[in-house]
């Protein structure tokens, strides 16, 4: 285990952020073979900072926006698994999906780094 405890710093208020909420997709296979979601909304807080940012990308049948968030949490989010999608984060009203999950267990009492892109396409 190493030694530096990162998450004095992610539990500092001058870092926090505490207006993120996580929601949890548990997936079930309805009488029809279909998935469906079953979403569980759990508040928490993290660290945000921009990833790539908002970008811009034109293609020749229109545009779109994209946008990406890294988040770093004691809370442990999911890029998704046998049963269930991929955890949702709302914040500051937008919705991101988690599309990467770093594990950082070994530092101090542990977090995760997870990589998060701005859900719907927008543009």
């Amino acid at each position: 285990m190493a030694l530096l405890d990162v998450t004095d710093v992610l539990l500092d208020p001058d870092f926090m952020d505490t207006g993120l909420v996580c929601n949890r997709m548990t997936q079930a296979v309805d009488s029809h073979g279909r998935a469906t979601n079953t979403v569980t909304g759990t508040p928490f807080a993290a660290v945000v900072t921009s990833d790539k940012g908002d970008v811009l990308h034109r293609n020749a049948d229109g545009s779109r926006i994209i946008g990406s968030i890294t988040v770093h949490t004691p809370f442990r989010l999911s890029d998704g698994s046998a049963g269930q999608d991929a955890d949702e984060i709302v914040w500051q009203g937008r919705t991101y999906t988690v599309v990467n999950v770093n594990d950082y267990s070994h530092f101090g009492r542990g977090f995760v780094c997870a990589t998060c892109d701005l859900k719907p396409l927008s543009g």
